[in-house]
């Protein structure tokens, strides 16, 4: 299926490493021009490299996303370069273990480094996504539906990109603008490996998580997070806004107490 996005320009934060290359490459595979913003000078170079060098297009912005006056520099970077802003795909952030018995200050830094550096990004491009009727996707989390203990602030960060999802669905739909967001759940990403190898018997846990999801009893792979977005961001999606879209195999919304594999 032809996306039909040529030429329209993506800006993906934290678009170097993780789930968020795997968005870089996918938008660059559909022949957009990916700019990626975050602090990862290297790994940005790397892929754009990479993405060049096949032939599609990249180019990287180096911001720290909580330092606004950063942000809107970087958006006008992209403007002066490119011309317009297609789409952006809100990715970067952190699950930081801020709990509820971190000192305040942490909570306000966790909601600055997950949430308010979305609404700095929005409203630094709104112009230009108005001027193109572009689109944004929101990367969430199953958490902020589950909960998930010890991450008061990422979780709340994450109920509000869900609100927030659908206030600009709402608010945007005047210009033509679609605004959706995709839960990812378990992820293996470089970030989710590192974190394995940190417990005891990292095969077991690996094990233990891949049995509470219930197709396949697999991990989501970062790609078919990746080929959601680009398919929600394309105008084949066109009359799609306001959705919170779970990627996960089923580990919200189906039982995973059944064990049992399916009958044939």
């Amino acid at each position: 299926m032809k996306l039909e996005l040529d030429h329209k320009v993506v800006i993906v934060t934290g678009g170097a490493k993780g789930i968020g290359a795997a968005i870089t490459r996918a938008f660059a595979a559909e022949g957009a021009t990916v700019c990626i913003f975050g602090r990862n000078r290297e790994e940005a170079a790397v892929l754009v490299g990479e993405i060049s060098a096949s032939g599609r297009k990249a180019d990287t912005f180096h911001c720290e996303m909580t330092d606004e006056a950063a942000v809107r520099a970087a958006v006008a970077a992209v403007w002066a370069k490119h011309g317009r802003i297609d789409c952006l795909v809100n990715n970067a952030g952190v699950n930081d273990g801020v709990g509820l018995r971190a000192p305040v200050a942490d909570f306000r830094a966790s909601l600055e480094t997950n949430i308010i550096q979305c609404f700095v990004l929005v409203q630094a491009a709104l112009d230009a996504l108005i001027a193109s009727q572009g689109t944004i996707i929101n990367i969430g989390s199953k958490c902020s539906v589950t909960g998930q203990g010890g991450t008061s602030g990422y979780v709340a960060a994450k109920g509000a990109m869900n609100g927030l999802t659908r206030e600009w669905a709402l608010d945007l739909a005047q210009y033509g603008i679609r605004v959706n967001c995709v839960l990812p759940a378990e992820v293996m990403t470089p970030l989710y490996s590192r974190w394995l190898e940190k417990r005891p018997d990292p095969a077991a846990s690996l094990d233990a998580i891949k049995a509470t999801i219930p197709l396949e009893r697999r991990m989501t792979t970062a790609e078919e997070i990746a080929d959601t977005v680009v398919f929600v961001a394309s105008p084949r999606s066109s009359h799609t806004t306001g959705q919170i879209l779970h990627v996960d195999g089923g580990y919200v919304h189906l039982d995973r107490a059944c064990t049992t594999k399916a009958s044939t």
